[in-house]
């Protein structure tokens, strides 16, 4: 198991993967959008549009919320980031659920962010414990 101080928290294999998801989550989201802007038959947008700019937010949220758990003396505080990180982490993986039913080729390329998040909430686990 990997042991690391709170000025070492860049190096934690928790903050590495969750820097790896928004960059995979970025990349899956521009896919996306770019045939989820085009306008339904009826005129109107597809609404699962908002669902790859959601996934943005929150996996560019995860990484911030570790480093001020990492950082935080007190446990309370410490647990309010690690609660944030969590359902940061169960609103991404459901957007993701979303995303995997529009109409879009990248679509298969979710189910590779969902994988990477199942790997994140392992690791995620283990964290909260060492706190």
């Amino acid at each position: 198991m990997y042991n690391y101080s709170s000025s070492d928290f860049q190096n934690s294999p928790l903050y590495i993967k969750a820097l790896e998801i928004f960059v995979l989550s970025r990349n899956i989201s521009q896919y996306v959008r770019d045939d989820l802007s085009i306008l339904k038959t009826d005129g109107k947008e597809d609404y699962n549009i908002y669902f790859s700019g959601d996934i943005i937010h929150q996996s560019e949220s995860l990484a911030p919320e570790i480093a001020k758990a990492e950082q935080e003396r007190f446990s309370d505080r410490k647990h309010r980031h690690i609660a944030s990180v969590k359902q940061l982490t169960n609103r991404l993986y459901k957007n993701c659920r979303k995303l995997e039913h529009c109409n879009s080729d990248g679509k298969e390329y979710v189910s590779i962010l969902r994988y990477e998040l199942k790997k994140f909430k392992q690791l995620q686990y283990v964290w909260s414990l060492t706190l």
